[in-house]
């Protein structure tokens, strides 16, 4: 039998993603994959490194890769529909779920107890950093499109950073505090 799981995964960069945004630059599922994974990496390393705090940042990183592989099969549904209202986030998660558990199905037997945890986001030690990283990753979309002259994005921008900060997470927000600056700069000014 053909298991076509990674097959799957590779596609990840058929998906685009901000479909009701203009953008200067398309950004795509594969590549955003792989920010929320730099970026869940570093904020577990700040909980780990500032805070203390026993959390496995290579753990996140792994999870974050993974974080929305269902979009493989459903596409990027854009976030101000994904949660307009109860009913419509539920039916999305069950829609989620049944992407999840096809995607598995693509897997032999003996690989589905290692992915099955990482497509279905279940390790909850790492999850708040995920996620926190998935809303990072939109901010910084969003200031690379403002750094282009695309205004479109301003609103985007506000609302996502107002978001961050309510996650009221110390490692978030040290990294917005000492790290997120250098985003706004052009290359010749990164020193």
């Amino acid at each position: 039998m053909a298991y076509s799981f990674f097959a799957y995964i590779f596609r990840m960069r058929y998906i685009n993603r901000w479909a009701l945004m203009r953008n200067t630059r398309t950004e795509n599922v594969e590549e955003h994959s792989y920010e929320v994974a730099v970026l869940a990496h570093a904020l577990a390393s700040i909980g780990q490194e500032v805070f203390h705090k026993d959390v496995d940042p290579n753990r996140a990183a792994v999870v974050a890769l993974f974080h929305d592989t269902s979009e493989i099969i459903t596409g990027d549904m854009p976030t101000p529909i994904k949660y307009y209202n109860p009913e419509l986030k539920g039916a999305y998660k069950a829609v989620e779920a049944v992407a999840q558990e096809k995607l598995l199905t693509k897997l032999p037997d003996v690989l589905k107890s290692v992915y099955a945890p990482l497509v279905r986001e279940e390790d909850q030690a790492v999850r708040p950093y995920v996620k926190a990283a998935d809303k990072l990753a939109a901010w910084l979309k969003c200031i690379e499109e403002l750094k282009a002259g695309n205004s479109e994005f301003r609103r985007a921008a506000d609302e996502i950073k107002a978001a961050l900060r309510a996650m009221e997470m110390e490692e978030l927000n040290w990294f917005l505090d000492n790290l997120s600056d250098a985003f706004q700069l052009a290359l010749d000014d990164l020193g």
